[in-house]
């Protein structure tokens, strides 16, 4: 899995590294924009430590995070990753997913979640990706059924939150048997790129 970058008219993804992060230090200090999430990125020590485990995951082939450049403002806009990589059953998560209140409901997400879509059914020939996100947060939990998500279940009070809450997890999947079908709908403009 040595991905450098994906790429389209919209968005472009690199690997997130110590000597690239800052680009996004101002967007991780915005107020509670993880707020659903138990990762700590509010100031730059936190997220200097959060970006460190996202480079060790990565040298251990358990994730591969990314820096998202989002082209038509021309400006770094946040973090995502594969995460979870599960080679042997051809499972991973995208997550850790954050992007700055000025890039949320403008399409970019779509852009990101259909290159990372696109790289883990057909290249890295994976067999199903799965989201996660707090039960709380209709936000993301609508923009993740936007793109195909199928809620699979519910893990109740799992994880806790940087203010002690025990949060429930809402689990969905997308099978690799669905993505043709997803391509047809949900991204068909993109396809023609």
């Amino acid at each position: 899995m040595n991905i450098q970058q994906l790429e389209d008219s919209r968005v472009k993804l690199t690997l997130l590294g110590l000597s690239n992060y800052k680009y996004v230090t101002d967007i991780a200090s915005q107020k509670d924009l993880v707020q659903y999430s138990p990762s700590h990125i509010s100031n730059p020590e936190a997220l200097r430590a959060y970006v460190q485990t996202a480079v060790d995951g990565y040298y251990h082939k358990t994730c591969i995070p990314f820096l998202v450049f989002d082209k038509s403002k021309n400006a770094y806009a946040g973090c995502t990753r594969f995460m979870n990589i599960d080679s042997k059953n051809k499972v991973l998560d995208i997550g850790a997913t954050w992007i700055g209140y000025e890039f949320q409901g403008t399409g970019l997400n779509k852009h990101m979640k259909y290159l990372m879509l696109k790289y883990a059914f057909e290249n890295l020939k994976f067999e199903k990706v799965e989201f996660k996100a707090d039960e709380r947060n209709i936000r993301s939990r609508k923009a993740i059924e936007y793109v195909g998500g199928s809620l699979e279940g519910i893990l109740r009070q799992n994880i806790y939150l940087l203010n002690g809450y025990k949060r429930n997890t809402c689990i969905y999947g997308i099978l690799n048997t669905e993505w043709d079908a997803l391509k047809a709908t949900v991204f068909k403009d993109f396809e023609a790129e």
